[in-house]
């Protein structure tokens, strides 16, 4: 009777400790997963603090585009769609990685436009008074074209153009630029009349406004652009081939806005430019 019970005894004791081995090995387990979940966690906080110091960066180089007069000069929108989506995906370590890499290409992107508007402001690759004065119109972001086949481009006999699909280059036109009417005092006024375009196609909202008081007719507009911010522009020249012979020529289209319409071109210019602005995950 006495070695059964010293039997049970011993099965007793084998099973506990099998029982608590067991137990030992779950608790492992837990903390394991747990340490996991944690450095996950951490993972996650670190992506999140770079996503943001990225997002910074980039507000910072957006910033470096202010006063650009072409209020679009940089896709601002789509950085804000950005932070909406690092919000989305803030959960989603893999999906965090691909938008701080996109941070990382639009800054990238950024820098290289500020690069190539710093060459192209000190740069005439024309050797022309157009690319000359649109340069220092536009900062170096306004390209020049002086191109011969401008008039079939622009679908009309022009001097100059610019499409509202690329409204960042000026096609000139080479065969009225080299005709012996042409001088200097002409291109420049050609120029003035041109950026306004380039204004008016990449500051939309204003130009809306402003194009009322000029019966929506941007071609008035630009040239009261000139009337006002060139001194001394009119719309007809006379140029003098000797002391006896000229040629009488009219440039624009022949109505010189008057005071009060010059206003609203003062007022609608103090509007215009890009500001840089907080970027926000509120959507």
């Amino acid at each position: 009777m006495v070695v059964v019970l010293l039997l049970l005894a011993l099965i007793g004791a084998v099973v506990a400790i099998v029982i608590y081995l067991g137990d030992i090995d779950e608790a492992e387990a837990r903390i394991e997963r747990q340490q996991q979940q944690i450095e996950e966690q951490q993972e996650l906080i670190e992506k999140k603090e770079t996503f943001g110091a990225a997002m910074t960066g980039l507000v910072e180089t957006t910033a470096k585009f202010n006063g650009v007069l072409m209020s679009d000069v940089i896709p601002f929108e789509s950085y804000e769609l950005l932070a909406v989506r690092g919000w989305a995906h803030r959960w989603q370590s893999d999906k965090l990685d691909t938008d701080i890499a996109e941070i990382g290409t639009a800054v990238t992107a950024l820098e290289a436009q500020l690069a190539a508007a710093s060459i192209q402001s000190t740069t005439n690759t024309t050797g022309t008074t157009y690319e000359a004065i649109t340069d220092k119109l536009g900062g170096g972001y306004v390209a020049s074209i002086v191109d011969n086949a401008a008039d079939a481009l622009c679908e009309g006999d022009v001097l100059a153009c610019v499409f509202s699909d690329d409204p960042y280059t000026v096609h000139f036109d080479a065969g009225d630029a080299s005709q012996p009417y042409m001088k200097d005092w002409q291109r420049t006024g050609v120029a003035y009349h041109e950026f306004a375009h380039v204004l008016q196609m990449t500051n939309p909202v204003p130009t809306g406004a402003a194009l009322g008081s000029f019966g929506s007719d941007s071609e008035t507009m630009a040239d009261c652009f000139a009337l006002t911010y060139l001194p001394g522009w009119t719309l007809d020249h006379r140029v003098f081939i000797n002391r006896y012979e000229y040629w009488d020529v009219s440039i624009g289209y022949g109505y010189t806005c008057n005071e009060a319409q010059k206003q609203v071109v003062r007022d609608w210019y103090s509007q215009l430019g890009f500001q840089s602005r907080p970027i926000t995950q509120d959507r």
